[in-house]
Order: C-alpha cells, then sequence, then structure tokens
C-alpha cells in the first residue's frame, strides 16, 4: 500500500495511467539531462582549448562594460602614409681649404696649388705686380682634390721663352710646356714625339699662351711599314 507522494517513481511493471502526464515528466527530465551533458562536454572542450582559442565577448556585468569583439568595432578611417623626405647626406669634409695664397708671388701660388693635388687658373690684370690679389673660391674655403682655383694677379702677364720640345715624347713636352706657365695644343694628336711646335723655340710668349705640338713618327721613320712588292 502506498501514500500519494509517490511522484517521480519507476514503475517497471506497469503501464502510466492514461492522461497522468508521467511519460512527459519523465521524457522531459531525460531531456534535460542530455542537454546538460551535452553542455558539460562542450564547457570541458572550451576550458580544453581556452590557450589556443581567442576568447570571445562576455556577457555585460553591472558596473562592468563589455569589451566590443573586433568585428563589433567601426571601422576607423583609412591611414594615409605622408610620403617619406628625401634627405641629402652631408658632404664629408676632407679637411683641405684653398691656401693662404693672397699676397703671393703668382708663380709660388701656382706651385702651392699643385703640391695639394688642386688646380689653378691664372687671370691677370693690368696693374702691376706680380701678387697675387683675391683667390675664388676665397682662401680658407673647404675644397675637394683637383678643385680648380683661380688666381687674380694684379699685373699682365710675363713673357716666357718657349721651349724647344721637338723629339721629345708628346707627353713629357705637354709636361715642360706646363711648368713654364704655356699649355699644349695638338693639332695632329698626342702620340708618338713632337716632330714641330708653333711658335718655334726660343721664341718670346706669355703665360697662358698655347703652343701647337706636332705628335707623330720621329723625323725619317716611316709611319708605317711599305706594301709589300708584288
Amino acid at each position: 500500500m502506498t501514500d500519494g507522494n509517490t511522484a517521480g517513481e519507476a514503475y517497471p511493471d506497469e503501464a502510466d495511467p492514461p492522461g497522468s502526464g508521467r511519460s512527459a515528466k519523465v521524457l522531459g527530465g531525460s531531456l534535460a539531462v542530455a542537454l546538460l551533458a551535452l553542455v558539460g562536454a562542450a564547457g570541458g572542450w572550451l576550458l580544453a582549448g581556452e590557450d589556443d582559442a581567442s576568447p570571445g565577448p562576455s556577457a555585460a556585468q553591472p558596473g562592468v562594460s563589455a569589451t566590443a569583439s573586433p568585428s563589433d568595432a567601426p571601422a576607423s578611417p583609412a591611414r594615409t602614409t605622408a610620403p617619406a623626405t628625401r634627405t641629402t647626406a652631408p658632404t664629408r669634409s676632407t679637411g683641405l681649404t684653398v691656401p693662404p695664397v693672397v699676397g703671393t708671388d703668382f708663380e709660388d701660388a701656382r706651385d702651392e696649388l699643385r703640391d695639394l693635388r688642386l688646380g689653378w687658373r691664372l687671370v691677370f690684370g693690368t696693374g702691376s705686380g706680380r701678387d697675387v690679389r683675391s683667390a675664388d673660391p676665397p682662401v680658407g674655403s673647404p675644397v675637394s682634390r683637383g678643385t680648380t682655383v683661380a688666381l687674380y694677379v694684379a699685373g699682365p702677364a710675363p713673357e716666357v721663352s718657349v721651349p724647344d720640345l721637338v723629339g721629345d715624347d708628346c707627353d713629357d713636352a705637354a709636361e715642360d710646356l706646363v711648368e713654364e706657365g704655356l699649355y699644349p695644343g695638338y693639332p695632329t694628336g698626342r702620340t708618338g714625339v713632337v716632330t714641330a711646335q708653333a711658335p718655334a723655340a726660343d721664341s718670346t710668349a706669355h703665360w697662358n699662351d698655347k703652343v701647337a705640338l706636332t705628335c707623330g713618327a720621329e723625323p725619317g721613320e716611316p709611319s708605317a711599314e711599305p706594301p709589300p712588292t708584288p
């Protein structure tokens, strides 16, 4: 004999009374247990993989602001990259400057520039004297090897005697002319020896004058082998 508080007991040997709703309760309980098992399994997978999975946004709690996921955040405006500004590397100083040539004899000034491996250009004036009145670039200016310095001389170009260069190697003759303050010209090229010159040797010229050097084979030496006799 039983009392009336038997709801939820199993009756394996008899069927549920019609309309009692017991079958629905048992089925509902079974479904609830199954759902709990699935949720538990899913929760275990999430916990096991929390090191690899990115955490999603959590539900908002009182007093705590929920963090929006990257997909929920408003799109930021495109960032415009400013064009790179090209900077010019500063020129490395060689420590070489125009020497103190102002006030010195122009020939001494030329030799000093040549010793420093600088070029020179003589500009003669209409006054008197051989001293250098100014230089361009000015004295003390930083320069590099090979820079040409203009020397402005007080007086006119002095006279100079043209050396005898016939028979000399063409390159050696050019060096001799520069040493004397003259400059070579090459109407026939600069290969071989000097066969003629103009002005002639011992002529009077002035600094910066040009001397034409005719270069080629030595006098009496054939320039090329004669063709064979048939």
